[in-house]
């Protein structure tokens, strides 16, 4: 309910941040039924089906890597894998179909993960969190055009859970 409600385009572009949200659920839920796997694996692939079926998308990968939210964290996962590279790099192919530009893009990349240029600003840094992905990206990407522009378009796109509202509004009726 918790990744839903946080697909909710009035508040704050959240392409960025579904892909961790999913994870952190889980694993309250995982907590929650005191780390027994026979108690939340039924849970587990209830939620599985439907993050495999609607929402699991290479597009969300893509977002949680060039998220700066995330990205500079020591548990950052861009190595599980190779699910979020494998959707960054999808999301390059089809947005990006000049090869020069997506060349000049994946070098900007080792830039932006290694916190070199802009990136490694004293600014920047403090505000990777206080900042929505996309304004920090308009704020400290200029020095790698090419990867901003790509990068806003993505962290930019807004989600919604509109296709939900009914069921919320039922679900609260019988609570």
């Amino acid at each position: 309910m918790v990744v839903l409600r946080l697909v909710d385009p009035d508040v704050k572009p959240v392409m960025g941040f579904i892909y961790e949200e999913m994870d952190c659920e889980k694993e309250k839920i995982r907590s929650n039924f005191n780390n027994i796997k026979k108690s939340y694996e039924e849970v587990w692939r209830i939620i599985d089906a439907r993050w495999d079926n609607q929402l699991h998308r290479p597009l969300h990968a893509a977002a949680y890597f060039l998220n700066p939210h995330f990205h500079y964290e020591p548990n950052f996962r861009s190595d599980d894998g190779g699910e979020v590279k494998e959707g960054l790099h999808f999301c390059m192919r089809r947005l990006i179909p000049d090869m020069a530009e997506r060349r000049k893009i994946n070098l900007q990349i080792v830039e932006f993960h290694n916190a070199k240029g802009f990136f490694g600003m004293e600014d920047a840094k403090e505000c990777r969190k206080e900042l929505n992905p996309g304004e920090w990206w308009d704020m400290f990407g200029d020095g790698t055009p090419e990867l901003k522009r790509f990068v806003i378009r993505i962290l930019s796109l807004t989600c919604s859970s509109s296709g939900c509202e009914r069921n919320w509004s039922s679900f609260e009726m019988i609570i």
